[in-house]
């Protein structure tokens, strides 16, 4: 099979699981409200559970459930009827997901489900299956095809269940306000988490480890403490602690290519850039990696709120922290 056949064969599947989930759009009608309404009220958590294929997609929607402020875990139908039904409480509402609707598995614990007179949400493609039947809210994620062009493997249909799932996690995402800094709370682990919660008094180097001078100290010892703290620049304050300029590796690079300087003797306070940028210990790293980046700046020094130096850090901390 040529590439130029390959490559029609794959975007022959990404067009039909698109034209599958386009379907879905007027679906979004008041059973969908209300299954949303149901979610919202629960006191308990949200039971997903499925079968096979749909088992897969019931499992990220739990997770998707889950991480965006709706409680909600996945339990296998076969190991419910095995003793797993017991995970389920009377203030959960479960929700099932069946592409036939009549799911053995699904079927067998539907009269349990049923006795403990929760809300049953169901995502099936036959809304006059069983399981359709007995649900409070059926919607129904029904395909005109499959992308397997046997037209047996699932594929546009846990597409487009995948899809209605994302849909109601992200609608109650809003309604309940789910905001960025609650996202990162239940993802402290990822990458995203130390974005959105890392302080910069977390990363930043406090102590005998900041790069401080006054500004009389002669060029040469300046450099000597930059040079020693490794952090690209040094700051000049005065007795109080309080900044009075900066004097960077590219400070260094332009007083040796426009002037004429004795480092020896020349006091760090006449080559400085005057004030320079600093940042508090309570911003997040992400916001303080933004300064950094539209001020083309590689490192900050960090002061309290007097303006008293208490920190330091640079680009390079920002990358171990996994900011960057």
């Amino acid at each position: 099979m040529s590439a130029k056949q390959l490559q029609q064969l794959g975007r022959a599947v990404l067009e039909v699981e698109a034209q599958a989930i386009s379907e879905l759009i007027p679906r979004i009608d008041e059973g969908f409200v209300h299954a949303c309404q149901f979610m919202l009220d629960c006191t308990g958590r949200i039971v997903v559970t499925g079968m096979g294929k749909s088992g897969h997609i019931g499992s990220k929607i739990a997770a998707t459930l889950a991480s965006t402020g709706s409680p909600s875990f996945f339990v296998h139908p076969g190991e419910a009827s095995h003793g797993d039904l017991g995970m389920f409480t009377a203030q959960d509402v479960v929700m099932a997901l069946s592409n036939s609707g009549e799911t053995d598995e699904l079927l067998t614990i539907l009269p349990l489900i049923k006795r403990l007179h929760v809300p049953l949400i169901t995502l099936t493609g036959n809304p006059r299956s069983r399981l359709a039947q007995a649900a409070d809210i059926n919607i129904d994620v029904s395909i005109s095809q499959e992308a397997c062009p046997l037209g047996l493997a699932p594929t546009s249909s846990t597409t487009a269940a995948l899809a209605m799932g994302d849909a109601l996690a992200v609608s109650l995402l809003e309604a309940r306000g789910f905001t960025a800094d609650d996202f990162a709370r239940t993802h402290p682990g990822g990458r995203l988490g130390r974005r959105l919660l890392l302080l910069i008094s977390d990363i930043m180097h406090t102590g005998a480890d900041i790069p401080q001078v006054n500004e009389m100290v002669p060029l040469s010892d300046a450099l000597v403490e930059m040079s020693k703290k490794r952090l690209g620049f040094v700051a000049i304050v005065d007795k109080n602690r309080k900044i009075q300029g900066i004097f960077t590796d590219g400070d260094l690079r332009r007083v040796f290519e426009h002037e004429q300087v004795d480092v020896r003797t020349t006091p760090v306070g006449k080559v400085m850039t005057p004030g320079g940028k600093t940042v508090h210990p309570d911003i997040l790293a992400a916001e303080a990696l933004q300064i950094m980046e539209s001020g083309k700046i590689n490192a900050l020094p960090v002061v309290d709120e007097n303006g008293r130096l208490i920190g330091a850090f640079n680009m390079h901390d920002l990358l171990r922290a996994g900011v960057v």
